[in-house]
Order: C-alpha cells, then sequence, then structure tokens
C-alpha cells in the first residue's frame, strides 16, 4: 500500500523525451540545415547591426525598429522561440 502512495509523488515512468532543440532538423523541420541563432538570417542581422552602427544607442532603438522585428521574425520562421 505504501509503495503506491509513494509512486503518486514520484511517478514510476521516467520522461526520457529531449527538450525542443531549433537546431536539430529532426524536431524542427522548419531549420533542415539545422543552423545555430549565429548563424541564422545573415542578411536580416547583417541590416540590423548596420542600423545600430549608424546611430547612437539613444536613436538606434527606435530607428532600427522595423530591422530588428524584420530580424526576429526571420529567426522564428525558422524555429527560433524569441
Amino acid at each position: 500500500m505504501l509503495g503506491k502512495i509513494s509512486s503518486w509523488w514520484s511517478p514510476s515512468h521516467k520522461d526520457d523525451s529531449k527538450p525542443f532543440d531549433p537546431t536539430n532538423p529532426k524536431q524542427n523541420p522548419l531549420n533542415p540545415e539545422g543552423l545555430k541563432p549565429c548563424c541564422a538570417c545573415p542578411t536580416t542581422k547583417r541590416v540590423r547591426d548596420d542600423c545600430f552602427l549608424k546611430f547612437e544607442s539613444a536613436e538606434a532603438t527606435e530607428k532600427c525598429k522595423a530591422q530588428v522585428e524584420d530580424h526576429l521574425a526571420c529567426m522564428r520562421s525558422l524555429g527560433f522561440k524569441i
């Protein structure tokens, strides 16, 4: 009887499933090349970075908003949760 009660708090089966990995093509069909976040969306990343380098930090936050949103959309389209 006690064994059944303790199993309520410690399940008898283990969850061996791996956490979602957006760089694993088997888990994420949106990223078939298995790109890591640092290498994904180089075009939008370059445009975003150039914008931030062009303006002072106070200005860049507002003036580069569209470039940041474009890069986030690209990253999300590859399955990255950001």
